[in-house]
């Protein structure tokens, strides 16, 4: 048969245009599934960064908690307070990103903060819409456990003379209601707790209420007056957000034009007026060695190192801290020299003396309101925050 020779000039060409194609198809494929893991690489890192941020701001708004305005927002629906999405004011540490929100106080304890952030060139605009992450934390005030039993603790003894009065009877304090108050006065704690009531003593009957009017409790000892749990004495002292040294004041509050003057050493709230501007300040006080106080008014908590003398008409809301003795002269028209409690250790086992008309009056309102203004909070240990959407 006749040898037919078929022309295949031109093959190499098809099947290098088809290497080239399936080559090309391979390269490009290679780079779309390169680009979409850079892509999802980075908006991963851009959500991790906005995690972080948004943890960050949980941890900036514990760590600049403000009891004085945060302490005294009213209960969810009522009110809340914004942190601002704001670089100038609200960027992290780290200058990664920005975040926002709000707190919201669910109880007389706990709070939630709810915190949105974005990383710096999400919140820019840079890349589109960017991330976000929404992180919400339940925190709680660290209230202080003092170990409150009566109206007066001390380890000494206790003179009460004139028209003075220790009374351990739960009272709200004058000028105060339940607006004020969390709590409605309906207990009764002792008058005065001491290890050796045979160092009480009065000039006349009635000086003394509470139930009963004098614990014996051989509990009471030094630590009593420097450990609360797990924090001291020294610790509260050094977060106090007045520190003063031993001397003469005359307390009383002051205004910058409408606005209670915070800064003033010398204003420590305005416990007579809780409606004024200065009604809602308690502050921490702390005076480093003996002091006395004549005039007019002060409220939160305080601190002395050494012995206290109250004179003339000076009242206190709150809670006192008295590492020596406490003693007053006269008491003015005022019913009151203390509403809330007092400790004080009588380091040298001197007399409380109590004079004149200082009342001493337990009132777990202003105790209360005294530890809600101070302290700061802590986040719950058990499921403490929640990722939001």
């Amino acid at each position: 048969m006749k040898r037919v020779l078929q022309n295949e000039r031109g093959m190499a060409l098809a099947l290098a245009i088809f290497a080239l194609v399936v080559v090309g198809a391979l390269v490009a494929g290679a780079f779309f599934a390169g680009t979409q893991e850079q892509r999802v690489g980075e908006n991963w890192r851009r959500l991790q960064q906005s995690f972080g941020a948004a943890e960050t701001g949980l941890n900036e708004v514990i760590r600049n908690w403000n009891p004085q305005t945060i302490n005294r927002i009213r209960q969810y629906p009522l009110d809340s307070m914004q942190v601002p999405l704001n670089p100038a004011d609200s960027l992290t540490p780290d200058h990664s990103g920005v975040y926002g929100g709000y707190v919201y106080r669910l109880n007389d304890e706990v709070y939630l903060i709810d915190i949105t952030a974005r990383d710096r060139r999400s919140n820019a605009g840079v890349i589109g819409g960017g991330a976000r992450q929404r992180l919400g934390e339940l925190v709680r005030i660290r209230l202080v456990n003092f170990g409150i039993g009566a109206a007066l603790t001390t380890r000494g003894g206790v003179s009460l003379k004139g028209n003075a009065l220790v009374n351990g009877r739960d009272t709200i304090p004058q000028g105060w209601n339940t607006a004020n108050c969390d709590t409605v006065g309906d207990t009764t704690k002792a008058g005065v707790r001491t290890p050796d009531p045979s160092l009480v003593s009065t000039q006349r009957p009635g000086q003394l209420y509470g139930n009963p009017p004098v614990n014996g409790d051989t509990s009471v000892h030094p630590s009593t007056f420097n450990q609360f749990g797990d924090i001291t004495y020294a610790s509260l002292a050094a977060s106090a957000t007045i520190q003063l040294g031993g001397g003469n004041y005359k307390i009383q509050p002051t205004f910058s034009g409408t606005v209670c003057n915070r800064s003033d050493p010398m204003n420590w709230g305005d416990g007579m007026n809780p409606t004024q501007p200065c009604g809602n300040y308690f502050p921490m006080i702390h005076i480093a060695g003996s002091a006395t106080l004549n005039g007019d008014q002060g409220q939160g908590i305080l601190l002395v190192d050494g012995d206290l003398n109250v004179q003339g008409s000076f009242i206190f809301y709150g809670i006192v801290l008295v590492q020596g003795s406490l003693s007053t002269a006269g008491g003015g028209s005022t019913d009151a020299h203390f509403y809330g409690a007092v400790m004080a250790s009588n380091v040298d086992l001197e007399l409380n003396t109590l004079a004149g008309n200082a009342t001493l009056q337990y009132s777990k309102c202003a105790i209360t309101n005294a530890m809600e203004g101070t302290q700061t909070v802590s986040p719950i240990r058990s499921r403490g925050w929640i990722q939001l959407f």
